[in-house]
């Protein structure tokens, strides 16, 4: 990334833009297929919940480590990230009801959660 603003171009911002809501919206499908809550995946990961939401939103960068962190997290390979589903999915993420699990963690409920 340039670190002066005079060499990033408004074109280069949209597309670091777009990246980061493609990734961040597939870490929310993969967290929600497993149902693992904002909460439960940061603090696997070492983040905070706030950091966690920023990401999946496409409004907070994330280090390379820590995308390694999350994969981990989610039993995924890295490239699993960065790889658009076999559907299309929304660009916004939507909000979705919580339950809480046998262990006590509130879990993200899935589409066939009662």
């Amino acid at each position: 990334m340039p670190t002066r603003p005079t060499q990033t171009t408004d074109a280069q911002l949209q597309r670091w833009r777009d990246r980061r809501k493609q990734v961040g919206s597939r870490i929310r499908e993969i967290r929600i297929s497993q149902e693992l809550s904002q909460e439960a995946l940061g603090l696997e990961a070492g983040m905070s919940r706030n950091m966690i939401i920023g990401i999946e939103w496409g409004r907070r960068s994330i280090a390379y480590e820590r995308l390694w962190d999350i994969a981990d997290v989610l039993r995924v390979d890295l490239r699993d990230l960065f790889t658009p589903p076999p559907y299309a999915t929304a660009t916004e993420p939507q909000r979705k009801g919580r339950v809480k699990s046998s262990t006590g963690v509130r879990r993200s409920a899935g589409p066939d959660a009662k």
